[in-house]
Order: structure tokens, then C-alpha cells, then sequence
């Protein structure tokens, strides 16, 4: 995201706290902020979910539509997610077309949902080759203190799998659920100095030299992964990295249920 000026009194505090394994909010390195989910929250939405990541918020929709599925792929439904980062969430951010960190949100929350085959697209086929049914992920930052991909993840498939095809509406037979396999979770990791923490706040991003998201699936396994930041990570630190994310997955898992 966006850089921001740290004064260097502020900056050396929370390098000095890091050093005794201490962060200027309190938690440890490894301690995600607290996370609370609502579902519901936008009655023309058909799925849709507001996340609070300590004071991060995030809120996305759902829209599933008919419509015609790409030629290479004639049986499955159609996946679209987009993000827009707008004024009133920080003043970092810039009103008009999404820019490149709406960008890269929105392909980081559609990959981890897309590899880890969260949405059964098979099974939204209407008629194969002609008709499929088309779900569009849109996700809006309200407020940014940090962290803003892991808790659109969170708000994303929280909204999914609350979803339902309005199939009624469009004369294509009974509303159902949206069809979903697993739950996917992404943890991100910042590296500030030689220590890695997790769910970093805004300040904490300012500071950090590289970003490691990876996302995981219901059994652990690691689905995708994306690097931010012009630092290195080394291969013991990719190590905690994927560690730390499956042990946080599961527990954000039980969170949300």
C-alpha cells in the first residue's frame, strides 16, 4: 500500500520494542488483532459481509447474475473480483478508476478464493455453452489501519458463503445456496528489521521492508502467495511464514465458524 512519512522517534520506538519481542499496540509479534465478522449487511447483495481487523474495516458484496461462460471453459461459472480503495477509508487514497493497489488487492483475495476451489463453478452451469452463472466479488475499503488484504479476504469469503443464486429471480429454478467447498484464509506476514509479525498496522507497514501473504485451505495446504515490499525474505523466514499462517488460519477458521 501507499507510503506515509513516520517521524523517526516513532519509527526507533517500535524498532527498540521489536527487539524484545514487544509491539507499540501491545501484541506480540506473532498476535493478530481482533477480528469480528458480520454477514448480511447489505440487503441488495446477494451474499455480502463487513470485517473488522482491529481498525481496518472492510465490507463486500456479492452480485450473481446469468450470463455466458468463457469459450475455454463452457461447464463452469464465471469468478470476477474488484476492489476500490476510496477517500473516506484513509487519506492516502485517491478517488477514480482503481489504481494499482485496488489492483493488486482484489487479484490477491480472487486467487486465494480461485486456487483453493472455494466456489464449485461446476456446479454454476445452467446449460453448457450458453448459460452459467456469473459471481461478481466487490470489495470496499471503510476504514485502513493496515492489513487490508487479509481482512478483504475475510469479508470475501464470509460474503460467499453467505450467498445465495437467485435463481427465483431470474426463472431458472429454486434459490440455493452458493455452492462452496472450503474456507479459504490468507495471513499476512511484515518484516520490519530481522522480525516478522503478523497483521501489521498501518504504521507497522510504513516501516516494514517486505510483506508475505499466503492463503491456506481448510486442511492446511497452501494455496497461494503473494510478496510485497522491495526486501528480501530468506528461506528460514518463508519457513515461519507458512507456519505461522496455517496455525492463524485454523484459528481464524473457528472464528468465523
Amino acid at each position: 500500500m501507499s507510503r506515509a512519512v513516520i517521524s523517526d522517534i516513532r519509527k526507533n520506538q517500535m524498532l527498540d520494542l521489536l527487539k524484545d519481542g514487544k509491539r507499540l499496540d501491545g501484541r506480540a509479534p506473532d498476535e493478530i488483532r481482533e477480528i469480528t465478522v458480520e454477514t448480511g449487511v447489505v440487503e441488495s447483495a446477494d451474499g455480502s459481509a463487513l470485517v473488522r481487523y482491529g481498525d481496518t474495516e472492510v465490507i463486500v458484496g456479492v452480485k450473481i447474475i446469468p450470463g455466458t461462460p468463457f469459450p475455454d471453459t463452457p461447464g463452469k461459472g464465471v469468478l470476477t473480483t474488484g476492489a476500490e480503495l476510496i477517500p473516506m477509508a484513509h487519506p492516502l487514497f485517491e478517488s477514480g478508476p482503481p489504481g494499482e493497489e485496488a489492483i493488486e488487492l482484489a487479484r490477491v483475495v480472487d486467487r486465494g478464493i480461485r486456487e483453493s476451489g472455494m466456489v464449485d463453478v461446476e456446479k454454476l452451469c445452467i446449460k453448457e455453452g450458453e448459460e452459467v452463472w456469473m459471481c461478481f466479488i466487490d470489495i470496499y475499503a471503510l476504514n485502513y489501519d493496515g492489513n487490508l488484504f487479509d481482512a478483504a479476504n475475510l469479508a470475501a469469503v464470509s460474503a460467499l458463503r453467505s450467498a445465495v443464486i437467485p435463481a427465483e429471480q431470474y426463472g431458472k429454478g429454486d434459490n440455493a445456496p452458493l455452492p462452496t467447498t472450503c474456507i479459504p484464509v490468507s495471513v499476512t506476514a511484515a518484516k520490519i528489521g530481522n522480525t516478522l509479525i503478523l497483521d501489521p498496522n498501518f504504521d507497522e507497514e510504513q516501516i516494514s521492508s517486505a510483506r508475505l501473504t499466503v492463503t491456506t485451505d481448510d486442511d492446511g495446504n497452501y494455496r497461494a502467495m503473494q510478496k510485497g515490499g522491495k526486501g528480501s525474505i530468506t528461506l528460514d523466514e518463508l519457513t515461519q511464514c507458512l507456519d505461522m499462517s496455517a496455525e492463524k488460519g485454523k484459528m481464524i477458521r473457528k472464528i468465523i465458524g
